[in-house]
């Protein structure tokens, strides 16, 4: 590590001092269209040399230009532009050179500074290429107000993003106007999107509301991700990068621009793999994506895009992170490294192969076609069909005779040593020599848990600007977004571990005679099973949903005044077919349908040309997810929730903004209130007659409120210097005491856990638990977020940054489960433990330079410098008081880590 250090600092510092310094012009200036939109993208270059920039989210671009020079900027479908360079370019309206084809499926979710009256911030390509290193790709976002990433267990994609206190199932995630949550449980799998930090144009966060027009938008905020389509001009570039823990990554990009025919192609591929920061957690993906555009006529335009990102990673579970005194004691298996880089589950059999019991092999790709239709120069129709077909699993094991807890690496925070080395690894051969002697079958197996969908949906909106003779502006949007999804769940057994066959006994137990003819015959519960049979579960699971959705946007008083108003129905419809513990006959559940709404309305006023204030307000009324909200348990059971409703939310918020050429500087409020929140649990009956069928929880009444304060500023005091900063101050706690009711398999209400049938859905035997809650700190994210940074620009094509993150009053998730939960009467939920303070520090540089003839760029980044681990996250038992002591599933930051690259342009 010292050694790559010291390389990686020589390299930079020779840089430094082998270029030198040029009397430079900065120009700054904003290009719009002829109707005063920003250019966004639009490219802005010196002729003569390789210097060049593109235009902000807002138009705005910079670039240093040598003295006596010109400027040239380029647009499609715009007049190129050569102007004398100045430091004040002002406003420069481009010229249509043929008609421009406006993608509003693309744009309409894209907040204008100044104009959309939500809290949001951008991050540019630019900004991405030069901090994101060897990060994920969420992790840029980390100097964004109310934004917390986590790492989980560590592994390759494995992180994920929570929003103003809202985990990723509540955050919506956009690409290119098509949203990408998980239609089952509104998460998202960042692996499953790694190569988005290739093709990233721009990533922009909406906080609260948002601006995003979709018929069910998010409850703590969007975060649209715009890649490439048409790129501006004709060439490409080849990258190849390396850094800690053997880090390689390599790519093409290659594009013709927009030919005279109308034909446009654009393909990138890279590849890249390592051993990963946390032991035993080798990654290899890949990333490619392809976009063919035609331009038909003046008025109509095809776009096929196609991308994904096929990867395998080994990880460490999320379950397996260790109490702080647990991870002090595995120090000595480390060999020197980090103790918060041991992996509980890592380990090797007798043949000497490494082997594990989490790993992801997954491919998620999607394909859009879309179709632009300017109709005349005030309307425009544009519509996006898409569909995603993903393949792929994760492992899971499966025990008996009381082996089934045996896979996990610890228990609590408490290291598993059952089957532990001496060196600290996890003893895969322990579990081959028991199997193998078994004279009933293996004791433990490995399964594939296959997780594949089929995903189809269309979004198309209509736009019309409407000029009225006063000199306001009207503009209406309306639309489709129509979806259609498939999962399709499966595990089999992938591995008997030396064993002569398995016993599926205690899930093929759960199976009754009543949904499962199979179930009569007592010799089907213990029939042998090998390699490739299905254990478990097998189920498809059904999500449609069609919607609507239509906004009406006012500007007034020569553009000053800006009023919008927006609406979504949607119908969601969910069903189910089990074929594990169900027969033919029995297979189809129930079909459950839900309808959801969203109203929402906003202002924005510009009291000058510096000073803005906003406010926005709206209601949603969202349907409950399939898992965990229609059906008690998904996995293994067709029973629906007799009580789920739909999830209400209000929001408020207010913000002021100051932008001039060297300052920019943002501060808003915010109130959301979140109601109904629909969670569900399922167990095992452990006595009585019932002993082995399942139960289920449905918690009703789980009420949030989050509110809060975000500041965000930049300011330039000098050409060769920037200066940023966020504050984010959040107070986000439970409101409400919420009753869990108890149902058995076949969804009638449970008397108690040995299985008695009560008088009916909440009647008064109805066996519940009201657990005290209000007013408890919710946990899992940081409610206080800061950051400072610096950029310096000491010379021509180098520049060098600093970013200091901190995250204060991150409190620990509390461990609810059915079990804690059984009694009848009233449980104390105790309070989460508030888990002290941390910070790092990120250095940046990239250095712009001539290579044979062509362009090329040096990054370097170092993430941590200081090598400071603290805690990310943890969980604390329910009805206690949360401290450092009980704390567990607990999650130290990664410590430093660097990449290097290099990106030649043609």
């Amino acid at each position: 590590m010292t050694k790559r250090l010291f390389l990686l600092g020589s390299v930079i510092w020779l840089l430094c001092v082998s270029a030198f310094a040029a009397p430079d012009i900065k120009c700054t200036g904003t290009l719009v269209d002829e109707e005063g939109e920003p250019m966004v993208g639009a490219t802005v270059s010196v002729p003569g040399t390789s210097r060049a920039a593109a235009a902000n989210i807002d138009g705005i671009f910079t670039i240093n230009v040598p003295e006596g020079k010109n400027i040239k900027i380029t647009y499609i479908g715009y007049k190129t532009l050569e102007l004398p360079a100045r430091s004040d370019m002002g406003t420069i309206t481009m010229e249509l050179a043929m008609k421009h084809l406006d993608d509003v499926v693309v744009t309409q979710s894209v907040g204008k500074t100044r104009e959309t009256p939500v809290a949001m911030s951008t991050v540019g390509a630019d900004a991405i290429d030069f901090k994101l290193g060897g990060q994920e790709l969420m992790e840029v976002l980390k100097t964004t107000p109310g934004i917390y990433t986590i790492r989980q267990g560590g592994g390759f994609g494995d992180a994920e993003t929570r929003m103003r206190g809202f985990k990723s199932a509540n955050v919506a995630m956009m690409v290119n106007g098509i949203p990408i949550n998980d239609m089952e449980w509104g998460g998202v799998y960042q692996s499953n999107w790694a190569g988005l930090s290739d093709v990233a144009s721009n990533i922009q966060t909406q906080r609260g509301l948002g601006a995003t027009i979709v018929s069910t938008p998010s409850i703590g905020g969007t975060i649209n991700i715009t890649t490439r389509t048409i790129d501006v001009e004709r060439g490409g570039s080849v990258w190849y990068g390396m850094g800690n823990d053997g880090m390689n990554n390599y790519g093409v990009k290659v594009s013709t621009g927009l030919m005279k025919n109308g034909w446009a192609v654009t393909f990138l591929g890279s590849h890249k793999w390592g051993d990963g920061y946390v032991q035993g957690t080798q990654y290899n993906a890949y990333n490619y994506f392809f976009n063919v555009s035609k331009r038909l006529t003046s008025s109509h335009q095809l776009s096929l895009t196609a991308f994904g990102a096929p990867q395998q990673h080994y990880q460490r579970s999320s379950y397996d992170g260790l109490s702080v005194l647990g991870w002090q004691a595995v120090k000595n298996y480390m060999d020197g490294e980090s103790m918060y880089r041991y992996n509980p589950t890592y380990g090797f059999d007798n043949q000497g192969r490494q082997r594990t019991s989490n790993y992801n092999v997954y491919h998620k790709p999607q394909i859009s076609l879309g179709h632009i239709w300017q109709i005349d120069h005030t309307q425009s129709l544009s519509t996006s069909l898409y569909m995603s077909y993903a393949q792929g699993y994760g492992l899971k094991g499966y025990g008996r005779n009381g082996y089934s807890s045996d896979w996990y690496g610890s228990s609590n925070g408490v290291l598993n040593t059952k089957f532990r080395c001496p060196d600290g690894t996890f003893d895969y051969g322990a579990i081959q020599d028991m199997n193998a002697a078994s004279a009933t079958g293996s004791n433990m197996v490995m399964a594939r848990q296959n997780n594949n969908h089929e995903w189809y949906g269309l979004v198309s909106s209509y736009k019309k600007r409407i000029d009225l003779r006063n000199g306001d502006r009207l503009n209406l949007i309306g639309g489709l977004d129509l979806r259609y999804y498939i999962g399709h769940h499966k595990n089999k057994i992938s591995d008997l571990y030396d064993g002569a066959y398995y016993l599926d006994d205690s899930n093929r137990g759960n199976v009754r005679a009543a949904n499962n003819a199979l179930a009569a015959n007592p010799d089907w519960k213990y029939q042998k099973l090998g390699v490739g049979d299905v254990i478990a579960r097998n189920y498809n699971g059904y999500t449609a949903q069609e919607g609507a959705y239509a906004q009406a946007e006012y500007t007034t008083l020569s553009g000053k005044l800006n009023l919008v108003l927006s609406g979504a129905l949607n119908n969601n419809t969910y069903w189910r077919r089990d074929f594990f513990y169900y027969d033919k006959e029995h297979e189809k559940s129930k079909t459950m349908n839900f309808i959801g709404g969203t109203v929402k309305g906003g202002v924005n006023y510009n009291i000058d040309r510096h000073n803005n204030v906003f406010f926005n307000t709206g209601y949603i009324s969202r349907a409950p997810f399939f898992s965990g909200g229609v059906f008690l348990n998904s996995n293994y059971s067709n029973v629906t929730n007799p009580n789920a409703v739909n999830e209400k939310v209000y929001s408020f918020e207010a913000g002021y903004g100051l932008q001039t050429r060297k300052v920019a500087f943002t501060f808003n409020a915010y109130l959301t209130r979140w109601m109904d929140r629909t969670m569900a649990r399922s167990g095992e009956i452990e006595s009585g007659p019932h002993a082995g069928d399942r139960y289920y929880m449905n918690m009703e009444g789980v009420d949030a409120r989050h509110m809060g304060l975000e500041f965000n500023v930049k300011y330039i005091p000098v050409k060769w210097m920037e200066l940023d900063g966020m504050f984010s101050l959040g107070d986000w706690q439970w409101d409400s005491n919420a009753t869990g009711y108890f149902y058995n398999q076949n969804g009638e209400p449970l008397k108690n856990l040995q299985g008695d049938v009560a008088a009916g859905i909440l009647a008064d035997d109805h066996l519940r638990t009201t657990l005290l809650q209000k007013g408890m700190k919710v946990g899992g994210s940081a409610q206080t977020t800061a950051a400072v940074g610096v950029v310096f620009k000491p010379f021509d094509g180098f520049r060098i940054g600093a970013d200091w993150t901190a995250a204060a009053r991150n409190y620990s998730d509390i461990n609810i489960t059915t079990s804690s939960l059984q009694n009848n009467g009233e449980l104390a939920a105790g309070d989460p433990w508030r888990i002290p303070w941390g910070n790092q520090f990120d250095l940046s540089c990239s250095y712009r330079f001539k290579i044979g003839g062509v362009n090329a760029t040096l990054y370097g980044n170092v993430h941590n410098l200081f090598d400071y681990n603290y805690i990310t996250q943890a969980y604390t038992p329910v009805a206690s008081d949360g401290t450092w002591e009980n704390a567990y599933q607990t999650f130290y930051s990664f410590g430093r880590t660097f990449s290097v690259r290099m990106r030649v342009n043609f």
